[in-house]
């Protein structure tokens, strides 16, 4: 699914105009690159978790140049997803302690 499709469908279900959908859903990716830049973590409940992850130095090898070079240690963002987010994709069902 393609973010014009994603404000399509949004546009659909709410009966908002698409330019003010488009406009939420950029400002929502916005903000999430700009928290992560900043090194704060998202967390939607629910849903998952827009976190950093820190990748430590290591040495690789470039075989055509028969090489060795060192990737420095940086940090990349990642997507958790949440328990419940998990279940519904995978189809299992989650229930409460002592049911």
């Amino acid at each position: 699914m393609t973010k014009a499709e994603i404000v399509t469908q949004i546009a659909k279900q709410t009966g908002l105009d698409k330019d003010a959908v488009l406009t939420v859903v950029e400002q929502f990716m916005a903000n999430v690159k700009e928290s992560l830049a900043q090194g704060e973590c998202v967390y939607l409940r629910g849903f998952g978790s827009f976190i950093i992850k820190e990748r430590a130095q290591k040495t690789a090898r470039n075989i055509s140049k028969d090489k060795s070079i060192i990737i420095p240690a940086h940090n990349i963002p990642a997507f958790k997803p949440a328990k419940t987010f998990m279940s519904q994709v995978s189809g299992e069902v989650i229930t409460e302690e002592g049911e």
